[in-house]
C-alpha cells in the first residue's frame, strides 16, 4: 500500500497482526504507457487490510494489561470481509518467499464461495530478484488467475501492477470524489472513545471499537458528508506515556498521530468523562498548542457519569486541569446515545472559518494603539512602549506581527493581556492565535552606501507560520519596514 500511494500510510513492521483496521487513501492510478496520449488517470479508494489468520504472535497474545488480544479475531475478520465486499477489485496478496499456505488456499476459497473471484488481482509478493519469479507464479495454482510478481521495496513490477489495476476498474461506475472542506484529527488517551466517535459519524463498524487498549494503531481516515459539507475524520491510536511503550509499532502509531494533528485542520480532543484528567491528556494539550491547531474538547461517555455532576461543575474542573486551552470550546457527548454528535461537528466547521479569517492591516493597527493607550506595558526603567506597525500576515493559524521599538517589554505578562483582548475584538475568541514580536532594523553606513535592504525579509528567510518551513511564493511574507523572526524566537 505504501508504495503504491508513494507515501509512509501504513506501519510496517514484521510483527504479526500489526493491522487491524481498514486503513484507506487515495490513490490515482496513471494511464498505462501503451494508451493514447491525454488518457485520463483513475482516482481510486484503496483499503489495507489485517492479514487473514495471523492476528497476534504465538505464545505472545496477552497484552500488558492482561487483555487477550485473540478476542479481536472477530472484529479483525468482519474488517477484512466489509472491505472484500464493497470493493470492485481485490487485491489477493500472497508472499512468492514463504510460498503458498494452508492460509492462502482458505483465502481463495472463501473468496470463490462468495462469487468474488471475477474481481480478484492476484499478486505475489516479495519477488526481489528474477530467482523468486517461479516462486511467485505459483500462486497460478490457487485457480484465480496468473500472478503478478512484485517487490514493494525495490519498486520490482509496481508500474505493471499499475497498469492492471487501471485496466480493471475502466468501465466501473464511480462516484466523484471530492476534496474534503475539513480534515478532522481525533486524539485521546487510550479508550477515550475515539473509535466509537467515528462509528457514530458512520452509522456503521468503520473501525474496530473494543475495551482492549491500543487496538487502533494506524491512522485511519474516513470520509463523511453532512448535508452539502464533506470532511474527513481521521481516527488516531490512544496516546500513553512514552516510557510504557510497549514496542516498536505503538512508538510508530504515536508518530502516525502527530502526523495527523499537523495535516488536519481541527482536532478533536476526547477527554473520557469517566476518569480523571491524566498527564497525558496534559502532554496532548501541550502538543496542539505547540502547533497552534484549533481544537474542540469533547468530552465523552457522558451518559455514563453520575447526574450530581453538572456540565458546569466539570467545565470548571477542565478549565484547571487542562491550561493554555481554557480559550477552545467544549461539547458534552455520547457516542452510543448519539449525543452532541452534530454539535461537535458544527464547531469544528466554524473553528476552521475563525482560522481563516483575515483582519484588514488599517483595523489591526487602530485597535492595538487604543490597546496601548488604555494600558501599555510597563518599564522600571522607564521606556516608553511604541507600535511601529501591526499587520496580520498569514491564516491557519492567525498570525499577527508587531514592529515595537523594545520587543521584551511586550513578552510575557503584557503578551498575555494583549492575546485576550484580541480574543475579546476579533473573530478569533476560540483559536490559538501566534503574535511575533520584533524591532524594526536601522541600516548601516555600510548598507546605505550599497543599497542593501536590512529591515525587510529577503526570499529565502521567510517563515511560513503554518509549519516554521520557508516560503517562496511570496504568499506569507511582512509589509517592506518589517521583519520576522525565526522559529526559536516566537514569543507566543
Amino acid at each position: 500500500m505504501n508504495r503504491l500511494a508513494k507515501r509512509r500510510v501504513s506501519i510496517v513492521d514484521p510483527t504479526p497482526g500489526v493491522t487491524r483496521d481498514r486503513v484507506s487513501v487515495l490513490l490515482e492510478l496513471d494511464a498505462p504507457s501503451y494508451t493514447p496520449k491525454g488518457t485520463e488517470s483513475s482516482l481510486v479508494e484503496l483499503h489495507d487490510t489485517g492479514g487473514w489468520g495471523v492476528y497476534v504472535v504465538e505464545g505472545e497474545h496477552i497484552d500488558d494489561a492482561g487483555k487477550d488480544l485473540r478476542d479481536l479475531t472477530g472484529d479483525i475478520e468482519f474488517q477484512i470481509k466489509e472491505a472484500m465486499g464493497k470493493s470492485d477489485l481485490i487485491i489477493f496478496l500472497v508472499d512468492a518467499q514463504s510460498g503458498i499456505t494452508p492460509l492462502d488456499e482458505t483465502v481463495a476459497e472463501m473468496m470463490r464461495k462468495a462469487g468474488a473471484g471475477n474481481k480478484v488481482l492476484v499478486v505475489a509478493s516479495k519477488v526481489d530478484s528474477r530467482k523468486w519469479e517461479a516462486h511467485g507464479h505459483e500462486a497460478a495454482a490457487l485457480g484465480l488467475g496468473e500472478a503478478i510478481c512484485i517487490s514493494s521495496t525495490s519498486g520490482h513490477g509496481i508500474q505493471y501492477l499499475n497498469d492492471r489495476m487501471w485496466e480493471r476498474v475502466q468501465g466501473i461506475e464511480t462516484s466523484d470524489i471530492e476534496d474534503a472542506d475539513l480534515k478532522l484529527a481525533i486524539v485521546g488517551k487510550r479508550n477515550a472513545g475515539k473509535s466509537s466517535l467515528v462509528n457514530a459519524l458512520a452509522g456503521e463498524n468503520r473501525v474496530i471499537v473494543s475495551e482492549i487498549a491500543g487496538t487502533t494503531r494506524d491512522a485511519v481516515d474516513v470520509q463523511f458528508q453532512i448535508g452539502d459539507r464533506t470532511f474527513t475524520a481521521i481516527d488516531t491510536a490512544g496516546l500513553r506515556k512514552q516510557k510504557s511503550f510497549a514496542d516498536d509499532i505503538e512508538y510508530y502509531a504515536y508518530r502516525r498521530m502527530l502526523q495527523s494533528i499537523r495535516r488536519a485542520d481541527v482536532a478533536l480532543l476526547l477527554v473520557d468523562a469517566t476518569e480523571r484528567v491524566s498527564q497525558v491528556d496534559k502532554k496532548l494539550t501541550q502538543e496542539l498548542q505547540r502547533q497552534f491547531k484549533p481544537t474542540v474538547i469533547v468530552v465523552t461517555k457522558w451518559d455514563l457519569v453520575d447526574e450530581s455532576v453538572t456540565p458546569e461543575d466539570y467545565l470548571e474542573y477542565l478549565t484547571k486541569e487542562l491550561r493554555g486551552l481554557d480559550y477552545a470550546p467544549i461539547v458534552f457527548i455520547s457516542s452510543t446515545e448519539n449525543e452532541g454528535i452534530e454539535d461537535t461537528i458544527s464547531m469544528a466547521f466554524n473553528l476552521k472559518e475563525q482560522s481563516e479569517h483575515r483582519v484588514s492591516t488599517s483595523q489591526l493597527n487602530d485597535f492595538i494603539k487604543n490597546v496601548l493607550k488604555d494600558r501599555g506595558p510597563s518599564s522600571r526603567l522607564g521606556t516608553v512602549a511604541k507600535l511601529l506597525y501591526v499587520s496580520q500576515i498569514a491564516t491557519k493559524p492567525p498570525t499577527i506581527a508587531m514592529v515595537v521599538n523594545q520587543p521584551s517589554l511586550f513578552e510575557g505578562q503584557y503578551e498575555r493581556y494583549l492575546m485576550n483582548r484580541l480574543r475579546e475584538a476579533l473573530p478569533f475568541s476560540e483559536i490559538p492565535i501566534r503574535l511575533l514580536f520584533t524591532k524594526r532594523q536601522r541600516k548601516s553606513l555600510q548598507d546605505l552606501k550599497t543599497g542593501k535592504k536590512t529591515d525587510t525579509m529577503d526570499e529565502q528567510s521567510r517563515i511560513n507560520p503554518v509549519d516554521g518551513q520557508a516560503s517562496t511564493d511570496g504568499t506569507d511574507t511582512l509589509p517592506d519596514d518589517m521583519e520576522i523572526l525565526n522559529d526559536e524566537s516566537f514569543s507566543s
